[in-house]
Parts: structure tokens; sequence; C-alpha cells
């Protein structure tokens, strides 16, 4: 199966906290969608690998994904080496998106960082001929990082006010990662401290401010873009009614 777009995260829950949003829209606006997780989340402090594969498979459900997979590399131990290269060209190989979409260099997670370096070495290694995996060769036109640092200028920003609901369904599937009970003897992390939802909300408020829409997810690419109608490129999307 082509797909148009693949996203490649470090672990189930990452790509629907950065760009959850934007897969839900793309869907909908009838492209054809995958999710590659490079880990299964087995170091995770709050519930258990079992636990996390049927979160990850409700929140595929409703993001409407038309692929997800998951490599099953050690969590918490992701090198940039050629085996994970290897099986990251196999992917793209496989599923030729035009685009993929993968974590942000400078992410504060390791695997994060790791992932992103890897997905960004394969892209370029997966459109060579002698390249050793049992698919034809295939280049994505384009690299996009999502989860930029706040201190990062976005590229560009997707309006997500349309599908800011199924984002939050999708990011809240995994009910295990998150603020349940204050008597819950698991560790406290980032994501299960009470104020993690607010704080997830103010970032998509702010990136939506930038570009006058209610929500929004940044990107960050590294090319320059080519440009043959500046009219259609810079034309004011249609508004919903108020």
């Amino acid at each position: 199966m082509k797909l148009d777009v693949l996203a490649f995260a470090a672990h189930p829950d990452d790509i629907e906290l950065g760009a959850g949003g934007t897969l839900i829209l793309l869907v909908r606006q009838g492209y054809r969608v995958g999710v590659v997780d490079m880990a299964r989340g087995e170091f995770g402090s709050r519930g258990d690998m079992e636990t996390r594969m049927r979160e990850c498979a409700e929140a595929t459900r409703i993001m409407g994904l038309a692929v997800r997979e998951n490599l099953a590399l050690p969590d918490g131990h992701l090198q940039n080496d050629r085996e994970t290269q290897l099986r990251v060209v196999e992917m793209i190989r496989k599923y030729q998106p035009d685009i993929v979409l993968t974590h942000h260099w400078d992410a504060p997670h390791p695997d994060h960082q790791v992932t992103s370096r890897a997905v960004a070495d394969a892209c370029y290694l997966s459109g060579l001929a002698k390249i050793p995996v049992d698919w034809p060769r295939w280049r994505p036109r384009y690299v996009v990082y999502h989860q930029v640092p706040p201190y990062v200028v976005p590229s560009f920003v997707v309006d997500i006010s349309d599908v800011w609901d199924l984002k939050l369904q999708a990011v809240l599937a995994y009910r295990s990662q998150f603020f349940d009970d204050p008597q819950n003897p698991q560790p406290e992390t980032a994501l299960s401290r009470p104020d993690f939802l607010w704080r997830l909300e103010a970032r998509a408020r702010f990136y939506g401010s930038l570009i006058g829409a209610q929500y929004g997810e940044a990107f960050v690419l590294k090319e320059v873009i080519p440009v043959r109608d500046l009219v259609a490129l810079l034309r004011p999307p249609e508004r919903r009614p108020q």
C-alpha cells in the first residue's frame, strides 16, 4: 500500500501528542496516512507494554490511520545504527510515502532525538539502489519535524481547530499515562501531572494564535519549498461559521 504520509515516532502516544491533529485532518482530507512506532514503551514509568499496545490500537482507530506498525526496538536504548536505519528504510520502501514526519532533532527525550536522526538518515539511504532491503528504492520528497521546541520558529503551523476534540480523544486513549487518581502509587511523570492537558491545550492555542486559528500544530522543514503560485499559497483558508 502506498501512503501519502508516514509518521515515525519513538513510542506509542508520541505522534498523538505531537502531530495527532494533523494526521486526523489529513485522513479527513482523503489522504492515506500511517504511523510507525520505534519501540513499545516497555520502559515507561506507568502502565505496562500490553496495556500500551491496547491503548495504541484504540488511538489508531480514533485517528483513522490506514497503517500502524511497531518495530519493537529496545525502549530507552534506541540507536541510530545500521540495524535501525535498515528497519526504517524497509518501512519507507514498503509504503513509499511522499512525506515523512518525525520528531524534532532537539527534542528532550533521547529516544526522540535518536528517532529523528535515524529517520532522516534512512530517508536518504532509502533512495540508494544498493541498500540491502528487499523493496524498490524510494526517497520521500520531504522530511517534516513535529514537537517543535518552544525556542524554534516553526516553518508552518497546521490549523487543527476542526479536529481538536478528536486529537484529545486519541491522546486520552493512553489512559495509563495520564493523571487519574492522586492516590495512584505509580511514579509521577510529565504526562501524569494534573496540569498536563492544560499545558497541551495552551501549546496548541499558542500555535493557533500565530495563524489566527483556535488550535494549531507546529512543524519545521530543513528544505526550502518551491512555490509556483504565490496567490494560491497565501490564499486564506475558508473559515467556519462563528
